[in-house]
């Protein structure tokens, strides 16, 4: 434990490559394209990048976060977050306290524009150095936690329908009762997909869809309404992340829920879609819209707005505590199935000791700050890039 008011003197960055397990990078490459979901991109998902931060106090005390970073959606790779932080962000935290964050984003949002994953990184570190200082856990710093165990769903891979009736059926086994599914290659295929999904699942169990901006607003409005019989909880970015006009069209014409994900990266982005009825749903991860400070008010504004948010990502151990903690904390306002993929898809997940999941739920971590300790030998073993370390 430090005091509350010891300044940051260091900020380290870990750059890190985590490859996908064997039989997750083979399903990905055998399914739709070269990601197994409807995007068009040319490389193989053959893993995941993260940022990893670690960040110290005068007085010893050390608090960790991390960034799940892909150049499809986000915008920016780790080195290029790296940099902005070195060169732009980091003198904001530097000698300040933990418990200053109002201020340190203040300070980052009137000199840097955007970059919400960069400074989200940042105020994740901040949130566990605070945390730890105190000798809470980062749910206390947010009203304190509603559950221990939070509900989970699971991904189902654009791919071949068998293939996804397996898997949906090992989820089943595992307690999920809550499934989103990849579609996006036709409206006809989609119908293929969800009918035997939905059957596969019964009535009652939750049933997402994410088009990850395959088609345009009028392809879009045909392949929602097909697949509506089947009762979709939310449909997640059907069109370009960046088309919120397409969007407030689409929404105007169907009952289906839409969902902004890639197209709700800041906090102005949900206020804006909201604003133009373009969504019912945000999905927030929590390296965005600005770490845990601007995604528990994204909660909390989509709460007063009468809207629902999702928390997903395929995040490492630090990143799926991150997720629990924020859920635990608004639970209250958070009513789908959060989804964390991370340790199902990667080889390694950064920390020493291993989440709970059972029975379709994750356990809440104990101890301090996120409840977990950061693996050094698994950083120095998937690290890419050298070190970035700034000091006060």
């Amino acid at each position: 434990m430090g005091t509350l008011h010891d300044p940051i003197v260091k900020i380290e960055l870990f750059p890190v490559f985590i490859p996908f397990k064997d039989y997750i990078r083979d399903m990905l490459q055998g399914g739709s394209g070269k990601v197994a979901m409807g995007l068009k991109v040319d490389d193989h998902w053959l893993g995941a990048d993260f940022l990893v931060c670690r960040m110290t106090t005068e007085g010893g005390v050390v608090g960790i976060g991390d960034a799940y970073v892909w150049l499809v959606e986000s915008a920016a790779s780790p080195a290029m977050m790296a940099d902005v932080i070195r060169d732009h962000l980091a003198r904001f935290a530097l000698g300040r306290s933990a418990f200053d964050r109002e201020l340190i984003h203040d300070k980052m949002d009137n000199n840097v524009a955007r970059n919400e994953m960069a400074k989200g990184l940042l105020d994740l570190a901040l949130y566990d150095v605070a945390a730890r200082t105190i000798n809470r856990p980062v749910h206390d710093l947010c009203g304190g936690k509603q559950l221990d165990r939070i509900p989970l769903g699971m991904v189902l891979p654009l791919t071949d329908v068998d293939t996804i009736r397996q898997l949906g059926g090992l989820g089943l086994q595992a307690g999920v009762r809550s499934f989103r599914c990849k579609l996006g290659v036709g409206a006809h295929k989609d119908v293929e997909i969800i009918a035997a999904v939905r059957n596969l699942i019964g009535p009652e169990a939750g049933l997402r869809v994410d088009y990850n901006q395959a088609y345009s607003p009028n392809e879009a409005l045909a392949a929602i309404e097909a697949i509506a019989p089947y009762r979709i909880d939310y449909a997640e970015q059907p069109v370009k992340s960046d088309d919120f006009a397409g969007m407030a069209w689409l929404q105007s014409r169907t009952n289906v829920p839409l969902m902004a994900h890639e197209g709700a990266f800041g906090l102005r982005d949900i206020v804006t879609l909201a604003e133009m009825g373009a969504v019912r749903t945000f999905g927030i991860n929590p390296e965005r819209p600005g770490g845990m400070t601007a995604g528990l008010k994204a909660i909390d504004f989509a709460a007063a707005k009468g809207l629902d948010v999702v928390l997903h990502n395929q995040p490492s151990g630090i990143g799926s505590a991150v997720i629990l903690h924020m859920h635990a904390a608004r639970a209250r306002n958070i009513r789908h199935a959060t989804e964390l993929q991370g340790h199902i898809m990667m080889e390694d997940d950064l920390i020493k000791d291993e989440i709970v999941y059972e029975d379709g739920f994750a356990h809440l971590p104990e101890g301090p700050g996120w409840g977990v300790e950061l693996d050094m030998d698994a950083v120095d073993k998937y690290q890419v890039h050298p070190t970035t370390v700034i000091e006060a």
